[in-house]
């Protein structure tokens, strides 16, 4: 479980597949109000508070995106008090306040981020026959990303895919919405091919 700040109110978890599974939760009851459930998100708000001082007292708004082949990313939204609570003092406020609005999404791409840009060649000349010259390339926080619509390519093919994508680079924590707000497109479509077009091979 990893946890970062992305404002004073807004905080992104993510889970590994591993996360859950220690848990004995599937990803399908992230969303589902059930003891488990419950607790892992209170041990998600006490990791939030121990390592970011993040205080998760108040209504929240709770989204959660799958990932297909990384895991799940959690945001948290602080909102504000409720009118109903305005008038007490924090000693006052009652222990639990958590009113969750969940939203699930399926993040249907898989993303993998590459520190090294040769790194990124390399595994674009080993994919370009695999996913047809296809992906989405996006720079942020000095990492470049690639995206890849998994719906766009042959079924049977994914596993060698992300195989490959996780021998160059790591599976990445960010989702393709964050990426579009936060990250710069440097490449919309068939990013694969446009790499292998421009860029060669190091001679390793």
């Amino acid at each position: 479980m990893k946890i970062e700040r992305l404002s004073q109110d807004k905080i992104r978890i993510f889970l590994t597949f591993d996360d859950l599974s220690e848990r004995g939760i599937q990803k399908e009851e992230l969303w589902q109000e059930i003891p488990k459930v419950y607790d892992l998100f209170t041990e998600m708000m006490e990791q939030a508070y121990s390592e970011l001082g993040f205080d998760a007292t108040g209504p929240l708004a709770v989204e959660v995106f799958a990932l297909p082949a990384q895991g799940m990313v959690v945001i948290v939204t602080r909102g504000k008090y409720d009118q109903h609570f305005s008038g007490l003092s924090e000693d006052e406020m009652p222990d639990e306040i958590y009113e969750m609005e969940v939203t699930l999404e399926q993040n249907g791409s898989i993303v993998y981020v590459f520190n090294d840009f040769e790194v990124l060649i390399e595994a674009a000349h080993m994919l370009n026959h695999l996913v047809n010259g296809a992906g989405t390339l996006y720079h942020y926080l000095d990492k470049w990303f690639l995206s890849i619509d998994p719906q766009q390519q042959h079924h049977e093919k994914l596993d060698a895919i992300i195989a490959l994508l996780a021998e160059f680079g790591d599976s990445s924590q960010v989702t393709d919405a964050l990426l579009e707000e936060y990250g710069k497109k440097v490449m919309p479509q068939q990013a694969v091919e446009t790499i292998c077009s421009h860029f060669s091979r190091s001679k390793l």
